[in-house]
């Protein structure tokens, strides 16, 4: 089933076993997120309930025929599902392990607190912002991007649309994101925010 695999013996053999658990959690949580039991699940895939149940716990490997029938239920592509086992993200980012990005002319640190990946349309950021600093962007990297900003220590004015929003600590503005936008420290301390990006 997984002929990308290369034949490197029992270190193949260990990760295809690995990919087809993450093949089986995937489907046994996608069937959660729909809130079907085994028996509904069976109903509307054609798939029977034991069957089901062997591959949720990674007992059989299902033919392509079985994933067909699997991803239409999920409204999910063959591809799509693949993708998301083949590229599943660890579920704990250790706070040493996160990327730090520093702007240090324009007084900004990025911090990824959860790397975006394919599969996923949410991500996790921390932004610090030094006193003084005023970062402008010019349009959106996504249009349509869903952005929710919460101030957890010092003040931020965000502009967005032309329109100024000042943000104090635990303060949270959500917005749809379609063109510029301004972030800009106030006070006369730094300003540390959470920003929760979420794709279109």
């Amino acid at each position: 089933m997984w002929d990308s695999i290369p034949d490197m013996g029992s270190e193949g053999d260990e990760l295809e076993r690995r990919l087809a658990d993450r093949l089986a959690d995937r489907l046994a949580r996608l069937r959660a997120a729909q809130a079907w039991s085994l028996d509904e699940a069976a109903r509307r895939t054609g798939v029977s309930r034991s069957t089901l149940s062997r591959l949720e716990r990674a007992e059989i490997s299902p033919t392509a025929a079985l994933l067909g029938k699997l991803c239409t239920a999920y409204g999910r592509t063959m591809s799509q599902l693949l993708a998301e086992v083949e590229a599943e993200p660890p579920q704990v980012v250790r706070a040493e392990r996160q990327l730090v990005w520093r702007d240090t002319a324009s007084g900004f640190t990025r911090r990824a607190v959860s790397p975006p990946q394919a599969g996923l349309r949410g991500e996790v950021v921390e932004g610090v912002l030094e006193p003084g600093a005023d970062i402008a962007y010019d349009e959106a990297p996504v249009p349509g991007l869903e952005q929710h900003i919460w101030v957890l220590e010092g003040g931020l004015e965000v502009t967005v649309g032309g329109v100024a929003h000042e943000l104090g600590r635990g303060d949270c503005l959500r917005f749809r994101l379609y063109g510029p936008t301004r972030f800009r420290c106030q006070g006369a301390g730094a300003v540390r925010y959470a920003l929760v990006i979420v794709q279109p």
